[in-house]
């Protein structure tokens, strides 16, 4: 004797199995973002989703009462189960945006945040719903189906699912006869296969969220190894200089109106720099990430003459006590002693700056100097050998200045406030030209303490090892749905032209070997190049789907069907990979063909099945 159910029953079935399956998977995810997650969190988030869904339990017993009073065939009582779950997980969706609604309408920009939240939080629960759906099917299936026999086990419901309804005819009945298809039993059988498809499309899409978390942490731990390398080679290094910083007393008084000196610091810049370098950049392994490094060779000569503003006495300055001064980012990235040929003098320079105006590290010396030589022309030359990480920066600390680096590293990012005015970028190296002069710089030759602004002057080259392959892999992971959606759809239409029909559960197990496809990736590109992972993985992913489709259908066009279908789709979504300024529009015309060939294809597809002439009751 079978199991008796009732309303109440079936809907308290869903609501709380809906919600442990919701729950478990917060707790997952919150076990996985956070460490440090404990059993305090953990209850009250369960708690938290049965509270909260209460609501949706007074709606799923209203409407499950309300179906099963009807008088139908029991798909049909399930089918419409589905839709109320669509109405109910949908409200939770609506509310999920609303609390993402801007305050004023003319925030257009925070639109995106209400449909990315209420989408989102539809298609997970909904989800959990249609799961939990499918789990209950035979009590929902023993509840919509008292007056029907043949219902035995789970699986004969499960086949009886997607069979066509039986027609039932107790009385004799006149009846006339319509030249309308008989659109019930197929439709409702292929509708609901549809919907359960739709269905799986988008709980699969629940593991690329875990997929692109991964992709961030495992870009976070390749930051992280360079930072670490970095730090004990050397950091990014800014240079500027040289310059001459000079003692300077001048006349103030207190707030009480009492004449006092003042003692202040000038800085002279150079009148003309011409810096010439070499990079030589270096790839250190450490663990399965290369790190890359490099060495430079800095050539600076030039010459002070500095133009005196009208507001500073010249008698005041303390030529005795000038320093040459040079700034630079680490001290550890100094290979060799620096010396500086200033004026006919060979100056060592050592650590410590006599002011933080332009440079919080940096060398020293102190100079002989005087006011004529200085007026003259004093002139200068140093060569710095400097290594570093990452970037190598310039100040155009002189009025007027060129800069000329050249390197063996075919991949430069140029940067800073400045791009260069001339450059060559080859598989062999780059060289690149930066010139400036007094009229495009914000300053003079001569600058008083405290009124100089050095932000956005630095500019330079970044030597970054290229990591691309993280950003491609995301962006491969923003086309799963795409992957996903056409995958089953060819085999949605290939089971309905075939009339071979594909289980749900082996449409999991085709979208799990589409999701696995991005771990290869993500793994393989962190030892070879993206563009072969790709090939690799794309191709393992190509063989696998189509010997499982192969084995299905055991027909060997279709399976050929099948990889030409899905090797046309891994190159399209390669092709939008690589290109930027012109994806939008190739991916769109891409989709339009894509749309065009499913449309053409299914054109010939009998939605409604049977078209005979069907008896309607008089």
């Amino acid at each position: 004797m079978s199991k008796q159910y009732s309303s109440a029953g079936i809907a308290f079935r869903v609501w709380i199995l809906t919600a442990i399956l919701l729950a478990s998977g917060i707790c997952v995810y919150e076990i996985y973002s956070f460490h440090d997650t404990d059993i305090l969190m953990i209850g009250a988030t369960v708690a938290a989703v049965i509270v909260g869904s209460l609501p949706a339990f007074l709606m799923l017993l209203f409407f499950v009462f309300l179906i099963n009073r009807a008088a139908m065939n029991w798909r049909i009582k399930f089918l419409r189960l589905l839709m109320a779950l669509i109405l109910i997980t949908g409200c939770y969706g609506l509310i999920a945006g609303l609390i993402q609604l801007p305050i004023s309408y003319y925030q257009h920009d925070e639109w995106h945040k209400f449909l990315y939240s209420g989408l989102i939080t539809f298609l997970i629960l909904f989800n959990c719903a249609l799961l939990a759906a499918v789990i209950l099917l035979r009590p929902i299936a023993t509840l919509f189906s008292r007056n029907e026999t043949g219902l035995l086990s789970y699986n004969s419901i499960l086949f009886s699912l997607f069979q066509h309804i039986p027609k039932i005819n107790s009385t004799m009945e006149t009846v006339h006869y319509s030249n309308q298809p008989e659109q019930q039993p197929q439709s409702n059988r292929l509708f609901i296969k549809g919907l359960i498809t739709a269905g799986l499309i988008l709980l699969m899409l629940i593991p690329t969220i875990f997929i692109s978390n991964l992709i961030t942490e495992r870009e976070a731990r390749q930051k992280e190894v360079v930072k670490e390398v970095s730090s004990k080679w050397a950091l990014a290094q800014t240079v500027s200089g040289p310059y001459i910083v000079v003692p300077y007393t001048e006349s103030g008084v207190t707030s009480d109106n009492k004449p006092i000196i003042v003692k202040k610091q000038l800085i002279l810049l150079a009148n003309d720099l011409n810096v010439s370098g070499n990079i030589f950049p270096e790839n250190r392994p450490r663990s399965i990430y290369k790190v890359l490094l490099y060495k430079s060779v800095l050539n600076l000569k030039g010459s002070f003459k500095p133009r005196w503003p009208l507001d500073i006495n010249t008698a005041n300055i303390d030529f005795s006590n000038a320093k040459i001064c040079f700034g630079l980012s680490d001290f550890k990235g100094i290979e060799e002693e620096i010396f500086v040929n200033f004026n006919g003098q060979r100056l060592a320079l050592s650590p410590g700056l006599p002011i933080s105006e332009l440079d919080n590290i940096g060398l020293s010396a102190p100079i002989k100097l005087d006011f004529d030589s200085i007026n003259a022309g004093a002139v200068f030359d140093m060569q710095v050998k400097l290594k570093g990480s990452e970037q190598l920066h310039f100040m155009p600390l002189s009025a007027n200045s060129k800069f000329d680096l050249h390197s063996t590293w075919p991949n430069p990012s140029f940067d800073g406030n400045t791009l260069p005015n001339d450059r060559q970028v080859s598989e062999k190296g780059f060289t690149a030209k930066w010139n400036f002069n007094q009229a495009n710089l914000p300053f003079g030759t001569v600058l008083r303490e405290g009124g100089f602004n050095k932000s956005n002057l630095a500019f330079g080259v970044s030597m970054v090892q290229p990591a691309d392959q993280y950003n491609k892999t995301m962006r491969s992971v923003k086309y799963a749905i795409l992957f996903i959606g056409l995958t089953f759809a060819l085999f949605f239409i290939v089971e309905i032209m075939q009339k071979k029909a594909f289980h749900p559960v082996q449409y999991v197990l085709v979208g799990m070997a589409l999701v696995i496809f991005y771990t290869l990736l993500l793994s393989i590109s962190e030892y070879i190049l993206f563009d072969q992972a790709y090939l690799i993985a794309a191709a393992a992913t190509i063989l696998l789907i189509t010997l499982y489709a192969k084995s299905h259908f055991n027909n060997w066009m279709t399976a050929t069907v099948f990889a030409a279908v899905l090797s046309g789709l891994y190159g399209f979504i390669f092709i939008l990979i690589r290109l930027e300024d012109t994806a939008l529009i190739v991916g769109s015309i891409g989709l339009f063909l894509v749309l065009a060939m499913v449309m053409y294809v299914s054109r010939k597809i009998n939605w409604y099945g049977n078209t005979a002439p069907i008896a309607v009751k008089a």
